[in-house]
């Protein structure tokens, strides 16, 4: 089943290869969306995929790369759009 879900990221998570490391990390899951940094110091990111594949990405998110501290990760689910490979805004 595909799920849709948008994410805010909240913490110590720009400067930190957050972005690199979510996107290597979807497309090896073959999950699609995009991710971006944010004017307020957020990391934003839409995944659509696979239930499971997205709720790993979702976990990892959690915790971010090395060198991340994550205090919050804010998720929204909504219907699939069609999303097409993963893209780093």
């Amino acid at each position: 089943m595909t799920t849709r879900a948008h994410a805010v990221i909240r913490g110590r998570v720009q400067g930190v290869f957050f972005r690199g490391a979510l996107s290597e990390r979807a497309r090896s899951l073959d999950v699609a969306g995009w991710v971006r940094n944010n004017p307020d110091g957020t990391v934003e990111t839409v995944l659509e995929g696979d239930d499971e594949r997205v709720e790993s990405l979702l976990f990892w998110c959690r915790r971010g790369p090395s060198g991340a501290s994550v205090d919050d990760v804010e998720v929204t689910h909504d219907d699939p759009r069609g999303e097409r490979g993963f893209a780093v805004r």
